[in-house]
């Protein structure tokens, strides 16, 4: 696994061992980013990475040019790796590292992001209560089938990939 682009681009990144996280393939957070940046969602954001397994995802976003990047995950070895990722590539001074249940902190924390990045284990995915609780311009729900519609968020991009389905929305009202 490796940071596909931007200033890490080609620089490896460790994942925690066993099968409590899922790593998001290259392939797939490649295409992720392309679509992200012909949005213009990543130059300049403040990013959410929920269920941030290893930080791939927000690491990609801090690579390419994202200013800012909160990472939630509750497993403490895949804390260790996001860690050790940040440090590795000196992204650690523009990262906050949070553990804890993501349901938990969102319901605790207003903040307001312009892009989230969500990979929940598949048999977790709460994409009501996930949609429903966090404000941001753009978010991305990586899952195993289709995310239900919600009335403050319009799906912009949908593409399968195998088993996992990338799903890019837009809010429509004023969120949290």
């Amino acid at each position: 696994m490796r940071v596909v682009a931007g200033e890490a681009g080609g620089r490896a990144l460790v994942a925690p061992e066993g099968t409590t996280t899922r790593p998001t393939s290259d392939r797939v957070r490649e295409s992720i980013f392309n679509m992200l940046f012909s949005l213009g969602a990543t130059e300049d954001a403040a990013v959410l990475d929920l269920y941030a397994g290893s930080g791939a995802l927000g690491i990609e976003a801090l690579s390419r040019g994202a200013t800012s990047c909160v990472f939630v995950e509750q497993d403490r070895a895949a804390i260790e790796a996001i860690y050790e990722n940040l440090e590795t590539l000196r992204f650690d001074d523009r990262a906050t590292v949070i553990q804890a249940d993501v349901l938990t902190w969102i319901d605790r924390n207003e903040h307001r992001f312009d892009l989230v990045l969500a990979d929940p284990p598949y048999a977790e995915e709460n994409w009501p209560a996930l949609l429903d609780s966090v404000g941001a311009t753009f978010f991305v729900a990586e899952s195993g089938d289709a995310v239900d519609p919600h009335p403050r968020w319009d799906a912009i991009r949908e593409k399968k990939y195998g088993t996992t389905l990338v799903t890019v929305l837009t809010q429509t009202e004023a969120g949290p």
